[in-house]
């Protein structure tokens, strides 16, 4: 009868022996967070959060673009300001072959757009058109990168494809930035 008892005290013994004597277990990990980190380029409205607060910051530009004798124009077309972010830089790098700037064929960019992330940007998109002196301007801008894109066409028509033109500029302490493109 002391027998069967010993023997299981001993096994339980034995058990305890083998149990972590840590303390309680630790809590189970928190949630993950299922979106993609900017990092992985998916597009996230929250990364353009900062492009919609108002600043002092100014861009002031012009077109100068000139393919050796061709003279090029942006008068009456559309500029447009889009703020940098991963998803947005990853786009430039595929359409303009650049983060940082471009001047190519507008038919090659449009030709790579359906390899380019695709989402719905437009609200942070900062908009103008050149004038006829192939000036433009934006102001209440953020501190921060952004792309200035336009597409200029040749002054003599014939005479060289349309091109696009992207240029990446910064800005900082609401200073205004001059951009020849």
């Amino acid at each position: 009868m002391f027998r069967p008892l010993a023997s299981a005290l001993a096994a339980l013994i034995l058990v305890a022996a083998c149990a972590p004597t840590l303390g309680p277990p630790p809590p189970p990990p928190p949630p993950r967070d299922r979106s993609p980190p900017p990092s992985a380029g998916g597009f996230r409205a929250g990364d353009f959060s900062w492009s919609a607060v108002p600043g002092p910051g100014r861009v002031d530009g012009r077109l100068t673009y000139r393919a050796g004798p061709v003279r090029y124009s942006c008068a009456g077309a559309g500029v447009v300001l889009t703020p940098e972010t991963a998803w947005t830089r990853r786009r430039m790098t595929i359409l303009y072959l650049s983060p940082d700037r471009a001047a190519l064929p507008a038919a090659d960019v449009r030709a790579r757009t359906p390899s380019a992330p695709s989402g719905d940007y437009s609200a942070f998109v900062k908009r103008t058109v050149c004038d006829a002196g192939s000036r433009f301007s934006f102001s209440g801008l953020a501190n921060g990168a952004w792309f200035v894109i336009t597409v200029a066409k040749p002054i003599a028509p014939g005479k060289g494809p349309d091109i696009a033109i992207m240029r990446r500029i910064e800005i900082r302490g609401g200073k205004p930035v001059g951009v020849d493109l």
